[in-house]
């Protein structure tokens, strides 16, 4: 399946830009801005909850075929594809976005517009990802750009959250596409022009959870209080020493328990998320962990009354993401750098958690790229994104993507 790029484009990108039919498709993004927002907003508006992305992956699996990409489907996991052939099927690459949002069903997607910003839980994450999959196929159909190799377009599932790179890991590791030589991965997330995620942030996610018989919090009192143990939890967590370097980080992320103010909770849960820069640094954060979590319900358990059950513990990972990296010397990272210096701008080469992160683990060069335009409050309903500019984010994926396949 894996493959590397052994070489570096033969044709620098600046006279790739200057040919005419490449001329032509970059242009599309200016001309057909409008357009391509009037898109975003429709995208947006279908309602993309986690593990309910059917609905979206249905629009795009039509706009594929309204398209004319070839081998189009929507396949076990709910990842929705479709190929742009080339004279060759080799080289072979991957351009994605992800189709989930972080946000629970029942959420209103409704895309608003204040001046000339767009309002709407996604609109940037991934949004903005999402219509330049569309957008860059139009492009290449209005140039008749005719490719080497092969693009295989995907809408993913499950990069958010729990979701714990499902489309992705499905895609790469069991689906048909597994089965391929897959020569290079481009995902986009987000908005931007400058930054270039050559770096897979791991992280490990839990699901705490303490149970026990619960009670009336004046006569069975001294019974264990799970939600006393997960505050003494919370409290270790929030002690550890995070180093400066490598850049760590811990969150809770979600806290429930009881059902009165005067019941001992017979249950508490809790949902927490580690990261590292560094590999041997997460390890040390996950065993400090998991070493408080017995230590907090140890201590609860202690101070109740002779005779009462213990508390019961059970920590489950609910999520874990590979680190590792496209070294900035690859190829594919070069060509990046290069692109984006075109367009006037200096490129940030980062670290974070995205679909790349599977493919990286695997061997396989990848990296995730800005799709243009500003945003802000991701992940907030308060959600926004500013689509000025978002043509330069858009032509250098364009050219990032000739690179390789021309």
């Amino acid at each position: 399946m894996v493959s590397s790029l052994k070489t570096a484009p033969v044709q620098s990108i600046r006279q790739l830009s200057n040919q005419a039919e490449v001329e032509q498709a970059l242009r599309f993004f200016e001309t057909n801005a409008a357009a391509i927002t009037e898109e975003h907003i429709r995208i947006c508006s279908i309602p993309a909850t986690p593990f309910a992305e059917q609905q979206r992956a249905e629009y795009f699996a039509e706009r594929f075929r309204q398209l004319g990409l070839s081998d189009v489907s929507i396949d076990e996991e709910g990842n929705c594809v479709g190929l742009f052939k080339g004279r060759s099927s080799s080289p072979l690459i991957i351009v994605s976005a992800h189709l989930d949002t972080v946000f629970a069903e029942g959420t209103d997607f409704t895309v608003r517009r204040e001046g000339g910003r767009l309002l709407a839980p996604g609109i940037a994450d991934d949004g903005c990802g999402l219509v330049a999959l569309i957008a860059i196929v139009q492009a290449l159909r209005s140039a008749q750009i005719q490719l080497e190799g092969s693009i295989l377009f995907v809408g993913t599932v499950g990069e958010e959250g729990e979701g714990n790179l499902r489309g992705v890991r499905h895609l790469l590791t069991r689906g048909f596409w597994s089965k391929q030589k897959i020569d290079a991965f481009l995902s986009f997330d987000g908005p931007g022009v400058d930054r270039i995620t050559h770096r897979a942030l791991g992280s490990r996610r839990y699901r705490v959870e303490l149970t026990g018989t619960g009670g009336h919090s004046w006569g069975d009192f001294g019974l264990p209080n799970p939600v006393h143990a997960i505050g003494r939890a919370i409290s270790r967590l929030a002690a550890y020493p995070v180093p400066k370097d490598p850049r760590t980080t811990f969150n809770v992320g979600s806290i429930a328990g009881g059902t009165s103010v005067n019941a001992i909770p017979s249950s508490a849960t809790m949902e927490v998320d580690l990261r590292s820069a560094g590999d041997n640094e997460l390890r040390r954060l996950d065993a400090f962990f998991r070493r408080a979590m017995k230590e907090a319900a140890d201590e609860e358990n202690a101070a109740r009354k002779p005779g009462n059950p213990p508390l019961k513990l059970h920590v489950e990972m609910i999520g874990e993401r590979p680190s590792g990296e496209t070294p900035a010397e690859s190829p594919l990272v070069k060509l990046a750098i290069e692109t984006t210096r075109l367009f006037g701008v200096e490129p940030r080469l980062d670290q974070s958690s995205t679909d790349s992160n599977l493919p990286i683990s695997l061997g396989i060069p990848a990296i995730t790229l800005g799709a243009g335009g500003t945003s802000g409050a991701s992940h907030t309903l308060a959600e926004w994104y500013d689509p000025r500019e978002r043509d330069k984010g858009l032509k250098r994926g364009l050219l990032v993507i000739l690179g390789l396949v021309t």
